[in-house]
This record gives C-alpha cells, structure tokens and sequence, in this order.
C-alpha cells in the first residue's frame, strides 16, 4: 500500500508539471507540444461543424414563454401545481397558481414549431432549429447552474465546453484565440470566471475575454516596434526555455510563452478581424447595431461571425450580465424582463442565422441556444407577474451544421414543470455538441492527478435523434 501510495503521489506531480497530459484522441501517445497546443487537430471522424457559437441567455429564460407551448397553462390558470410535483423552493420564495404564457406563440415556417412572440424574428428560423424541449439540471441556483452549462459541474475548477472544443481540435488561424468569450455591459454571470476558465489544462485554452463595448481587446497596440517587440519575445523566450531545460515538465510556463506569442500575433489580426466598419450598410442595419435596443448584442454577434468566418473554433456570447432584473432572472414581471431582453436579442440573432446561411457559414457552424435552467408554470405569489427558478425542465435548441432543423425533442409534462419524455441532462448536451464538432466525448479526456477526466465524466448520451 505504501508503494503505492508513492506512486499515486508520483503520478499527481508529474502530471502538474504537465508531463502526463494525456493526447486530445483519448491515449493515442500523440503529442501536440511540437506544434504548439493551440494547432489544428484533426477530428475523431468526418463532421460538417468547424466551429460553435453559443448564445448564452444567463439569468435563465423561461421556457413556456418562449420555445415550449402548454395550452394546459391557459386551461387551469388560476389553479394550484398539483401536489404531487415535488420540488425545491429556491429562496423560499412565495408560490402562486399556474399562469398561462405571457405572449401568444404562433407556428413558424413549414414545420410548424410553436414558438412565442417574445421571439418573433427567430421563429421565422424555426425550419433551421431542432428544440430540445426535455432539458434538466442539476441546481436551482444561477452560480452552480451556470458552471455546471459551461463546465459539466456544479463545482468550480473544470475546463469549460469552450476549453475542450480547443484542447481537442485547436485553432485554424494561429493568430487569434481557439475561444472568445464576450460579456454583457452589464457585468459578467455572478459566478465568474469558472464559467470560461481552463481549470486543470493548461491556461492556453481558456476563454479570451473580448469587451462587450468599445475596443474588444485593451493594449493591442504595442508600446514600441515590431523589431524591439519581437527581440524582446525572443529572449523571453530563451530565458524560459533554459528555466524550463534546467528543471523539466513546466506546463504554466509553456501556457505562458504561448500567450505572449499568441498576444503577439494579435495585434496585426485582432483590429481587423472586429473592424465593422468593413461591413455594409445593410448587413449593419439586419443586425441593428447603430439603433437601441439591439446595438450591443448585434454588434457582438457580427463580431461573432466574423471570428468564426476567420478560423476561431469557439465564440460564446453572453445576454444578461450582472444580478436578477438585469439577467434574464424574471422575478419581478416575465413580461418586463423577457420584453427587455429578448427585444435585445431577437433581432441579432435572426440576423446571424441569415449571415451565417447567405454565406455559407451555416453549414460549418453549430449555433446553441439557451440559460441555466427554466421557470416555474406557476406565479412568484399570489396575482404576482414573475416566476421562480426550474431546474426540472426547459428549453434549448440547437441549428446549423449537422442539426435537423424544424423538429423538437423531448417533451415536459403537460404544465412545463418538469422533462417528462426523453429527458435531456447537460452532460448530453456536451456530448452532443462535441459529436456535432468530430469529437467523441468519451475519447476527448485529459489525464489530472491520475485520472483520466472528460467533460462529461462518465455520462452523457448523443442525442442522434436531432443530428442530421
């Protein structure tokens, strides 16, 4: 047991020092160091999807005003959840009787998708999007809930989705990030940075923060010139290969010299790849960034398009930043905040399936939808216009590369409280996701401190019925 132990002991070191990270294809004893950790891979199998734009709705929108049609709603408002739904009361908050949808939904396109008028520009879309309306997670809070849709866990210190999709495939343009994160103006999600960081990877992969407003990217511009900036590099560089020649492994300080060199490059692609004004005036107008309320979340998603266009592999965008009212957290009044919020997205994001179709872009790009969890089909308290936490059962959807479009899967029960047909865990979402991408989710792992870890642990299901 004791020798054992040492071994046990041995392995957690050396796998800090980052000499036992374990290959992208799951123990294939290939190495990406040679060529940079950031270089394109290949994918596990052929797949259509070389990039992913996830629209991140924090604050959590609720599904049966948006994407999951209850008439049920409407035929017992005013009545009790019956008792036999058994949940837990976030925050203890009050608990008032079924209430109906707050805006009517309407079918859209040939398929027929019911989706409400909170998003009228998207269901226009509806025959490009598969509805995955069987969604559940695992907290009812927005801190651990949000990790958990960005990382697979409730516990903080996992690489996000986002870090994954570069650790197994890389980047095609080696002068901007695998990953981009953009924030709402209005803050970040109230758990932070766990939700775009590494976590036991290398720092290489995390999520590159681009500003929601104004210059993307602070500092692009150099201090002095090229030539002075480069011979500056350089002996860093030699100075950290000698450290790292004299006492092995080193796997932070590899990150490192790969950032700089990385932040190097970025300062010729970066400025042109977010320059709109080399867009047109109409594309401009269709993503309603010169007009409230669509400007910043328009800008962002044209930012998006072009990251993707330029070879990033991962671009998550964020609607809602900051706490409660200012989220998609419909406490207070659903019509209010989903009026707010969906009146800031729906337009840009319609206008980005368009752009991403009329160029050719769709056929590359999974485009993912959807928050934390959902809402309650009852009232925040009596005659209250609000609604509660529900992590039991809600809506996303997925479009683009690889998906069926103009299809729904799953179902809840006939009040939307919980998923009730073909329930879909966030661990199936990841595994879907990076299926779509080429990579098998039980083969993309890393070995940390002897075991070998994924993003779906030892979980997750590809949901096949909604792959094209």
């Amino acid at each position: 047991m004791g020798l054992g132990f040492v071994g046990t002991a041995l392995l957690s070191l050396l796998d800090a020092d980052g000499a036992l990270a374990s290959a992208r294809s799951g123990g294939s004893g290939a190495s990406s160091a040679p060529e940079g950790p950031l270089a394109p891979r290949p994918p596990h199998f052929a797949t259509r999807a070389r990039a992913c734009i996830f629209l991140t709705m924090n604050g959590a929108p609720s599904h049966i005003d948006t994407f999951d049609y209850k008439p049920s709603l409407a035929k017992y408002a005013g009545q009790d959840l019956p008792a036999s739904f058994k949940f837990t009361n976030s925050g203890g908050r009050k608990k008032g009787a079924l209430t109906p949808a707050w805006r009517p939904f309407r079918p859209g396109g040939k398929s027929g998708l019911m989706i409400s008028d909170y998003f009228p520009n998207v269901r226009k879309h509806a025959d490009k999007i598969a509805l995955i309306r069987s969604c559940h997670a695992d907290s009812h809070a927005h801190g651990s809930a949000l990790v958990a849709m960005n990382t697979g866990s409730i516990f903080i210190g996992r690489p996000s989705i986002g870090s994954w999709v570069a650790y197994g495939l890389g980047t095609v343009n080696q002068n901007l990030p695998g990953y981009v994160c953009i924030l709402d103006k209005r803050g970040g999600p109230i758990s932070g940075q766990p939700n775009w960081n590494s976590g036991f990877m290398p720092s290489v992969y995390q999520g590159t923060l681009f500003r929601p407003i104004g210059d993307p990217v602070l500092d692009l511009r150099a201090a002095s010139d090229a030539r002075t900036q480069r011979e500056s590099l350089d002996q860093i560089g030699r100075l950290n290969e000698r450290h790292m020649a004299a006492r092995g492994g080193g796997s932070d300080l590899m990150s490192r010299i790969a950032s700089y060199e990385l932040a190097y490059r970025m300062q010729s692609e970066v400025p042109e790849a977010v320059d709109l004004t080399r867009e047109t005036a109409h594309t401009l107008d269709a993503y309603g960034v010169d007009r409230e309320p669509t400007r910043e979340f328009g800008r962002n998603c044209l930012i998006a398009r072009r990251l993707v266009e330029r070879g990033v592999r991962f671009v998550q965008l964020y609607s809602g930043g900051g706490h409660l009212e200012e989220t998609w957290d419909a406490h207070e009044s659903v019509e209010k905040n989903h009026g707010r919020h969906a009146g800031e997205t729906d337009g840009p994001i319609a206008a980005l399936l368009t752009d991403l179709d009329q160029r050719g872009l769709l056929d590359s790009t999974l485009v993912l939808w959807g928050g934390e969890f959902g809402r309650m089909p009852y009232a925040e308290g009596v005659g209250a216009p609000g609604r509660n936490h529900n992590p039991y059962g809600f809506t996303m959807w997925m479009a683009g590369a690889g998906v069926k479009g103009g299809m729904s899967y799953g179902e809840t029960d006939e009040f939307g409280f919980a998923a009730a047909v073909n329930p879909v865990h966030m661990h199936d979402i990841h595994a879907t996701l990076l299926h779509l991408m080429g990579m098998d989710h039980k083969k993309l792992s890393y070995l940390h401190q002897g075991r070998e870890e994924r993003l779906t642990d030892v979980y997750g299901r590809v949901i096949q019925e909604i792959v094209a």
